[in-house]
């Protein structure tokens, strides 16, 4: 549920013997203002070369929601340089993959390569950061493939209208009540100058910074770094401001209904995130909660709704510390059988009530810790997995340097810090509910079949 959420449920813990050695990570910030950062691991001959934008669906306005993911999608639409659909080839052809992916508080760009292409990655995505052509013929066709996108993904995915409505409803002015994808008017009215303001606006080295991990040498990296994206010039950035949040004074409910084989149910309430990694201890307590509750199928939602009481077919438990704006803590499920949402949302909060009540068993916290270990042994094992880290981290403002302190200050939350946060955030005046009333199966629209959606 959880963009990069630090406690990851792992499948098994048998290779924490076998556990690689810590790649060295270097730092340098060029003079445009990009910052560049190297992770050397010889492992493979292999390389993730990743560009991360510090701009993402909150520093949109209202009118033009969407237009941060459509720029994504148009810087595939080539440069004079490197025109048409060649980007991909190019990478197809080194014997690479890529990709990009939007959210609420970056747009991040990446390949996998054989190690001797990196040079021709870091030219090509240097080259389009400063050069791409946007027409309105290739804004008009990629606009229709959005189209499509959002009706794949949430016009006909009934828990994606729930978590937008969720969102819509939880906050009433900060900007994360807007999808990344955005409202489907303002897609459908969005222009190819709105999209080439935006990259005007915030695709620029002092706005960006890369991470590269892999077989390479990060001296290498930096000169090459100097070659391409050192040649592209700062511009100065729009202020950014994200409207404060007003407190929530009541329980807020919203209902979606849309064609579905079962209901389903969202609460959610507003947290803090984390900020200062060395005193903040809330978000780090929060996290340890959303593990106890679900971190495996050894953790309370699982236990206790599904296998137990039988009341829920699924249950889970979200909580994301790292972002830009307000964090949330979210539980959500769908009730089994026989039951309703209404049991199912009593449930849920009733298991946030024994923590209250009752607190944490050293069993829970010592199963959490164990966990966390080991994400951190299996992570490394995956050079794209270490960019995401460091990439993501850097994105929430944080510093990649301190992701080990992260780390221990998770493994040093007690009991009493895990029931505090418990009692403190879960009020009935911070919730909101969302619930999906599902229609009958008949009643869903037919599609024809469209346009092929890129990523």
């Amino acid at each position: 549920m959880s963009r990069l959420r630090l406690i990851a449920p792992l499948l098994a813990l048998a290779t924490l013997a076998n556990a690689a050695p810590p790649a060295d990570t270097f730092e340098r910030q060029l003079a445009n203002g990009m910052t560049v950062v190297v992770k050397e691991d010889h492992r493979a001959p292999t390389v993730v070369h990743m560009v991360w934008y510090r701009v993402g669906a909150i520093d949109e306005k209202d009118g033009t929601s969407g237009v941060a993911h459509m720029l994504e999608h148009m810087m595939f639409k080539g440069t004079k340089k490197v025109p048409g659909n060649a980007f991909n080839r190019i990478v197809a052809e080194a014997g690479g993959r890529d990709n990009a992916f939007t959210n609420q508080d970056y747009t991040a760009y990446f390949q996998i390569v054989p190690k001797q292409a990196l040079p021709a990655m870091m030219a090509l995505e240097a080259d389009r950061m400063a050069n791409l052509r946007l027409t309105a013929a290739d804004f008009a066709a990629e606009n229709k493939v959005v189209i499509e996108e959002r009706r794949m993904r949430t016009e006909d995915n009934p828990q994606a209208l729930v978590h937008e409505a969720l969102h819509a409803a939880m906050f009433t002015a900060h900007p994360y009540r807007r999808p990344v994808i955005g409202w489907m008017d303002d897609i459908e009215h969005m222009t190819w100058q709105d999209a080439s303001a935006w990259y005007r606006q915030w695709y620029v080295p002092n706005n960006a910074y890369l991470v590269v991990v892999g077989d390479v040498d990060h001296e290498q990296v930096f000169r090459l770094a100097e070659k391409t994206y050192g040649q592209v010039k700062a511009r100065a950035l729009p202020a950014r401001r994200s409207p404060s949040e007003p407190e929530q004074t009541g329980i807020r409910r919203v209902t979606i209904k849309a064609p579905a084989k079962l209901p389903y149910v969202a609460l959610a309430w507003k947290t803090p995130k984390l900020v200062d990694v060395d005193h903040d201890r809330d978000p780090y307590a929060l996290e340890v909660l959303s593990a106890v509750l679900d971190g495996n199928d050894a953790a309370r939602l699982q236990k206790d709704l599904v296998r137990g009481q039988k009341v829920a077919q699924s249950a889970g438990a979200g909580y994301d510390a790292t972002l830009r704006g307000v964090s949330t803590f979210i539980l959500d499920g769908q009730p089994a059988e026989g039951h309703s949402v209404v049991e199912l949302e009593a449930a849920l909060r009733g298991e946030l009530k024994r923590v209250q009540d009752d607190g944490v068993t050293a069993e829970e916290l010592t199963r959490v810790k164990t966990n966390l270990i080991a994400a951190q042994v299996y992570k490394r094992d995956s050079m794209m997995a270490q960019a995401m880290e460091i990439g993501g981290f850097m994105a929430s403002g944080l510093r990649w340097q301190d992701y080990d302190k992260v780390i221990d200050q998770l493994r040093s939350v007690t009991a009493d810090e895990v029931q505090a946060v418990a009692k403190k955030y879960f009020g009935d005046d911070a919730l909101t509910v969302a619930v999906l009333d599902p229609l009958p199966l008949d009643k869903a629209p037919v599609r024809k079949s469209g346009t092929a959606v890129r990523h």
